[in-house]
């Protein structure tokens, strides 16, 4: 016989004897009660613990994917009753119009290493919170009073849609770009000053000094990489092994261990006017000379992107270079201006005519074959004629590339860091997008044979079949004449100053083109919100910090202390009834034997002193 006790919560024992089936078959009816509702407490307990494992641990790590997924299929109305959704407001105020953006946000998780899950608010009809007005800011120059008044509907619009309570909190970010660039200071400043001076007076917004300025080529180009890298969820850390990573050497951090973190894209935009590219340079870079390492101080960007200065997981190292001159109109423009003065020169030495009659145009091989076209300079017209010839196209057009023979140098012999172009990705926007899809409908990943074959095939074509083609409908709906025409061209431009320019190989097979990422149209706007927002963690972090110093138990205990007080009663419970029915057996067989002392030593206990009959 083995006898087991037990002295706290209460004493109470129990006895297993050798003939234990007959002993448990012959229990009374409060010992299987007794039994049960212990099987119950403990199956209660370990089944309540399950589920709170399930719980937080799925939520833990489906976090990830949860987030990247809403960046994708997000879009619907912003909930404007949530009270703990925050909201910022973008003004891009561009050459030719400015455009408000508005954003929102939930609070932060309290994870220093997270980013805020920003995205573009959206209106009941879930279309996105924007509006653009015209002229561009930068024709008030001569009348800065008047500024405030022509912002006014943008910032009325945006009130509009941000709750009336969340006004103060609201950040409020007027960014100018191209066309103030090229006002004189002055005038910039009385244009801001104007801005600084009436805004708060009728808005109510977060809005300070520092919120409006002129930015310049540099950081727009660099808020734009960390628009699409941001959409892409690229500063997310992951334990895929099937993720692209890079190992990156942390700005400042030479001397220490290199880190392995996600590898972010970069990206290439081909607008009408100029060219740009940004990605991350991973390891520490070096210079030829100290030429070149005074003007790579103005192309490299080093930021920290998380809300904790000391931590390094969110430092990158950008190059960002914009090329004006390099956009796809303005290079058909150098093009046509070359070969006007070319032409007319030949013609003075030879004595001859070429192009200057509509008999005898002058044969451009980069027209599609037979596609007329006219060059006006000076009263003077100047008569094209396609050929079509597409590798020629590109042989005339390599020296405006500009080139130099020097070293890790681009386009007009601008300083460019190595790409590494076996764990490297690209994006190609605007012209990029438009030369591969528009009309060659190969848009998205990037193959230069197949470009060139589809290209040359395309230049080879005769005008008049690819205006029938254009009439039937075969082409992308916003294409219009003026891309056929010039898409010979500009075909030709694209491919050398992505191969020739940027010295990308040919077998590079990690460029997609593209108009959207994810059917957005991710703005550098975006970026900004992102990188300008980007110590607004703390806050959540330092509230969360004060509630768990202060209040600890409060924060746990609808998770855990209602389990834990549900245990202990039952436990006192249990040993109230266990030492009641001990009690009860004693003095049944005090009853029968007559011997009380023996039975409480028997017991393990002290005798007790028992009155007479």
């Amino acid at each position: 016989r083995i006898s087991i006790s037990c002295l706290l919560p209460a004493s109470w024992h129990f006895s297993l004897s050798p003939v234990g089936c007959p002993r448990i078959l012959n229990t009374t009816l409060r010992q299987i009660v007794v039994i049960g509702i212990v099987a119950a407490a403990v199956s209660l307990l370990y089944y309540s613990l399950v589920i709170i494992r399930n719980k937080y641990g799925r939520a833990y790590r489906d976090k990830r994917f949860h987030r990247y997924l809403a960046r994708v299929t997000d879009t619907e109305a912003t909930d404007t009753n949530n009270p703990n959704l925050n909201y910022g407001i973008v003004v891009d105020c561009g050459s030719s119009g400015s455009r408000i953006f508005v954003y929102c946000w939930p609070r932060h998780n309290g994870n220093p290493h997270d980013l805020l899950d920003i995205k573009q608010m959206r209106d009941k009809n879930r279309k996105p919170v924007v509006m653009k007005i015209k002229p561009g800011i930068s024709e008030f120059a001569s009348s800065p009073e008047k500024v405030s008044d022509y912002i006014s509907p943008l910032l009325s619009f945006a009130a509009e849609h941000v709750p009336r309570v969340k006004h103060k909190e609201t950040p409020l970010y007027i960014l100018c770009t191209a066309g103030m660039r090229i006002l004189p200071e002055s005038q910039q400043k009385a244009i801001l000053e104007d801005l600084l001076t009436d805004i708060p007076v009728h808005f109510d917004f977060l809005f300070s000094d520092s919120h409006a300025e002129v930015i310049s080529g540099k950081q727009e180009g660099v808020y734009a990489w960390i628009g699409i890298n941001f959409v892409l969820g690229r500063f997310e850390h992951t334990d895929d092994e099937d993720e692209a990573i890079v190992e990156v050497h942390v700005p400042g951090s030479e001397d220490k261990e290199a880190i392995v973190r996600k590898r972010t894209v970069g990206i290439l935009d081909m607008g009408g006017v100029s060219t740009q590219i940004a990605y991350e340079v991973p390891k520490t870079v070096s210079f030829a000379s100290s030429q070149q390492e005074e003007v790579a101080k103005n192309l490299l960007a080093e930021f920290n992107l998380g809300c904790d200065a000391h931590q390094t997981e969110h430092v990158y190292r950008v190059y960002v270079a914009t090329f004006l001159g390099f956009g796809g109109n303005a290079a058909r423009q150098r093009y046509e201006d070359s070969l006007f003065s070319s032409t007319a020169l030949r013609n003075r030495v030879l004595g001859k005519q070429i192009g200057m009659t509509s008999d005898s145009p002058y044969l451009d091989p980069c027209l599609p074959l037979d596609a007329q076209d006219e060059i006006q300079q000076n009263g003077q017209i100047m008569y094209l004629r396609g050929t079509g010839d597409f590798n020629l196209c590109r042989e005339i057009i390599q020296p405006f590339m500009n080139k130099t023979n020097e070293t890790q140098t681009s386009l007009n012999g601008v300083y460019q860091p190595t790409v590494h172009f076996q764990n490297s990705e690209f994006y190609g926007f605007s012209e990029f997008y438009y030369c591969t899809e528009d009309v060659l409908r190969m848009g998205g990943d990037y193959n230069a044979a197949k470009f060139i074959k589809a290209a040359k095939d395309y230049c080879a074509t005769k005008w008049s079949v690819l205006r029938e083609r254009f009439d039937r409908g075969l082409y992308a709906s916003h294409a219009d004449l003026h891309r056929l025409k010039y898409q010979c061209f500009k075909s030709a431009w694209m491919y050398e100053v992505f191969h020739s320019g940027f010295s990308f190989p040919v077998s590079y097979s990690n460029l997609k083109t593209a108009l959207q990422v994810y059917d957005k149209e991710v703005q550098w706007t975006l970026g900004a919100i992102l990188y300008r927002t980007r110590f607004l963690p703390l806050r959540d972090i330092q509230q969360e910090n004060f509630r768990a110093n202060h209040s600890h138990w409060r924060s746990f205990s609808f998770v855990y202390n209602h389990y834990l007080f549900f245990a202990c009663f039952l436990v006192v419970l249990l040993s109230i009834l266990l030492y009641l029915l001990r009690l009860r057996r004693i003095h049944r067989r005090m009853l029968h034997t007559g011997s009380p002392a023996s039975l409480w030593m028997e017991e393990g206990l002290p005798p007790q002193k028992i009155a007479g009959p």
